[in-house]
């Protein structure tokens, strides 16, 4: 078992034990198994907030069920183009999941994803013939083969019984299934990734600590980082090549501190989804571009 005390000096840091930066450790870690990396958290143990199960919905992102995802079109088709993508890059994580269970780096998949059935379900005649619409579009195609669609009151009944409990018979009502829907413990998932990169040489975890500002270093080749023991109050300074902000809202006035363009307004958009991507590829890119002299073309964003 290698030495995981404190990193003071690392090729990159992450802010954040959730699921976004022990995702990365890991695809760095197995890209690049020399690099020096740690990840800083200022919670006893990972995965306490946002990816913890009772802060996280844990759907297995297919868009099984989100009708936002597939808008009807002014001839009224129904456009499937997100819903096509959102499938897509979950089924990018599955496969990454089912690599590291292959390798033993998680035990088992049964520890945090489970077959769960998802559904859709509207109410009033608009809405039905719009769920019908959607169900044949997305039926046709192979990502969604198998969805299940009814009118049938006592048929959604038989699927959602709660749902239906004490509802008027004779209110219209629709909905579609998919028996292959999943449920994620994105918290055990973290726990699990975690572990495994705790036996790797060049990583460590520093719970109890808070990165408490960052600066880019005068030559522009890395980042100062302020981190200080929430129990001790000791400040100690790190020197990072790479940092990632991984730890929710609460990492946003670590960005603003950071000044960098991508910063400005940052916290008045709607970036959440495409600016994660968009900053994890980026940082991939130029991580192991750096270190292995090459750009992987899978991993530079569009």
């Amino acid at each position: 078992m290698p030495d995981n005390n404190r990193i003071w000096s690392a090729d990159v840091v992450l802010v954040g034990a959730g699921i976004m930066s022990t995702t990365l450790a890991v695809i760095l870690k197995e890209l690049q198994p020399d690099l020096s990396v740690e990840i800083i958290e200022r919670l006893p143990t990972e995965a306490q907030e946002s990816t913890g199960p009772w802060n996280n919905a844990g759907t297995g992102h297919a868009a099984n069920c989100e009708l936002n995802y597939t808008p009807m079109s002014e001839d009224g088709s129904i456009d499937l183009a997100k819903a096509l993508n959102v499938n897509a890059e979950f089924d990018i994580s599955r496969q990454f999941w089912s690599y590291l269970v292959r390798k033993g780096a998680i035990t088992s998949p049964d520890s945090f994803i489970h077959s769960v059935p998802h559904m859709s379900f509207v109410v009033g005649e608009d809405r039905a013939e719009f769920l019908r619409k959607r169900y044949t579009a997305m039926s046709a195609h192979h990502c969604y083969r198998g969805m299940e669609f009814s009118r049938d009151y006592s048929q959604i009944a038989e699927w959602a019984p709660l749902v239906m409990e004490g509802r008027d018979p004779r209110e219209v009502v629709a909905a579609t299934r998919m028996v292959t829907g999943t449920d994620v413990d994105y918290g055990a998932l973290t726990s699990g990734m975690l572990n495994y990169l705790k036996s790797q040489d060049k990583f460590a975890v520093a719970f109890n600590q808070e990165v408490e500002n960052l600066q880019r270093q005068a030559n522009g080749e890395g980042w100062w980082l302020a981190v200080r023991d929430v129990k001790s109050g000791e400040l100690r300074r790190v020197n990072a090549r790479r940092v990632f902000l991984g730890a929710g809202g609460h990492a946003l006035t670590l960005l603003q501190k950071s000044h960098i363009p991508e910063a400005e307004g940052y916290p008045n958009r709607r970036w959440q989804t495409f600016a994660a991507v968009w900053s994890l590829c980026r940082f991939l890119n130029e991580v192991l571009e750096e270190g292995l002299g090459t750009r992987p073309a899978s991993f530079y964003p569009p």
